[in-house]
């Protein structure tokens, strides 16, 4: 369990990727589960509740810089995440690569819920501060941009 006592426990990334037998999933099977079945069980709610899985995520993987979160979208098979701007209210992220490429391609309608849940608490956890995401999703470009904002008056309490 967590501080929280929300029965999440934190797994290092490195601890689950050191497997004897490193395998990758095919672009067609994450495809599947993602954009086909994903959709099927979670209905309309889809995008809400991706969100929320992706704050899930990021609690169990916690990163404490901005390096390893691009690192871990590398991993996790999301795509090539850079940092587009930041000020002292927003962060904002650009999600490309082939992956990206491959959805916009496949699916007129696809959600990046997941990864943005996944970078809001990534970043509220880094900043200690409430911070939520928005999705802004550009095909012609082939990308996704983020807007990751707070308010430097909402502290979390520890």
């Amino acid at each position: 369990m967590d501080k929280e006592g929300n029965g999440v426990k934190n797994v290092n990334i490195n601890e689950q990727k050191n497997t004897p037998s490193e395998q990758t999933v095919s672009v067609f099977g994450y495809e599947l589960i993602r954009e086909i079945l994903i959709p099927e069980i979670l209905g309309k709610e889809t995008p809400q509740l991706l969100y929320w899985g992706g704050k899930h995520l990021a609690r169990k993987f916690p990163l404490p810089t901005i390096e390893e979160i691009i690192l871990f979208f590398q991993e996790a098979g999301w795509g090539d995440l850079t940092v587009a701007s930041s000020d002292k209210h927003s962060m904002e992220f650009h999600l490309s690569g082939e992956m990206i490429s491959t959805r916009f391609k496949h699916k007129d309608i696809c959600t990046f819920q997941l990864e943005s849940g996944f970078l809001a608490q990534q970043i509220q956890q880094q900043r200690n501060q409430l911070t939520e995401s928005f999705e802004q999703q550009k095909k012609r470009a082939q990308k996704v941009i983020f807007t990751v904002k707070w308010d430097r008056k909402d502290i979390m309490e520890e």
